[in-house]
């Protein structure tokens, strides 16, 4: 298992800064954002450290260099859009990034991206599979062509009013990972584990390892703290961020401890990327390095 580090927290550097940040707080591997330019504006997106589309064969050496000089590896590539958004136009733009980074993720050897399913947040899950089934056959038949395998996070995407009531990202649940995985059955096919999310809402986050061992082959290391005193207030059908908070690993209530040793059970030799998101930890650029720095020492006592 490699302990690596999601570039996201780092927007205002560049991929070389990304990796010799990394490197140095001894990261074996980073997951790349790789938004497109636009103007997403949600926290934590809208970053990109490698442009599939100036990805030349000079660009791919460099890239290439720039990791092998610092023993650093790739992960993943990662993109979190809303492939289901009701809105055509945007989801079209989303599809077609999607395809950039598997065929991106060929080229640079990686064969791994990472991304959301999306969700119509007014529509029955029942509705929104039918949608699942259409807009994602496609993309995985594509991603199989190219030998690339796609994991999906398991973020419910419903922290803010403007993803409330449903969230954006349909893959919140064991109940509708099986469902997804009746309609599409492929190796290439699988899971972004991510612990916090089920954490937050009161679900079992070990056992889905072991019940989903043959699709977990990306993990997201980023805990998450319950206010119990904001949740008697708000109530469990508030906004997620009205009685929680993402924090980095062992500020929040994951046992650490348990869950890599799930991992291990599993026999899991993939990467695992810290991703932070963590309030506490953000006001300078200093304070984004500590929390590189502290998540990795903590995390490191289990590996």
């Amino acid at each position: 298992m490699k302990i690596g580090l999601h570039s996201a927290i780092l927007s205002d550097f560049d991929f070389e800064e990304v990796i010799k940040i990394s490197s140095k707080y001894s990261y074996e591997s980073i997951e790349v954002a790789c938004w497109p330019s636009n103007q997403d504006k949600r926290r934590y997106a809208g970053v990109s450290h490698i442009n599939p589309d100036a990805l030349d064969e000079k660009e791919i050496e460099k890239i290439n260099k720039i990791c092998s000089d610092n023993n650093m590896d790739i992960a993943v590539l990662g993109y979190y859009p809303n492939a289901l958004d009701p809105i055509k136009e945007n989801s079209d733009i989303y599809i077609e990034h999607i395809k950039k980074l598997i065929i991106a993720s060929k080229r640079l050897s990686i064969n791994k991206i990472s991304t959301f399913i999306g969700k119509d947040k007014n529509k029955t899950v029942e509705d929104n599979l039918i949608n699942f089934k259409k807009v994602w056959v496609p993309i995985i038949e594509f991603a199989e062509k190219h030998n690339v395998w796609v994991g999906i996070e398991n973020c419910p995407m419903y922290f803010t009013d403007d993803e409330w009531p449903g969230g954006l990202n349909l893959a919140s649940s064991p109940h509708i990972w099986d469902m997804m995985f009746k309609e599409i059955d492929s190796e290439y096919f699988g899971l972004s584990y991510d612990p916090s999310h089920l954490y937050f809402q009161g679900m079992d986050y070990i056992k889905p390892i072991y019940d989903y061992k043959d699709k977990i082959k990306h993990v997201h290391i980023k805990d998450a703290i319950v206010y119990k005193e904001k949740l008697d207030y708000y109530g469990i059908l508030a906004p997620p961020l009205s009685y929680m908070a993402p924090k980095i690993p062992g500020h929040g209530g994951i046992d650490w401890g348990r869950f890599i040793s799930a991992l291990n059970d599993i026999g899991y030799k993939e990467h695992a990327c810290i991703e932070i998101e963590d309030r506490a930890f953000e006001e300078t650029e200093q304070d984004i390095i500590n929390s590189i720095r502290i998540s990795k020492k903590y995390v490191d006592q289990f590996i």
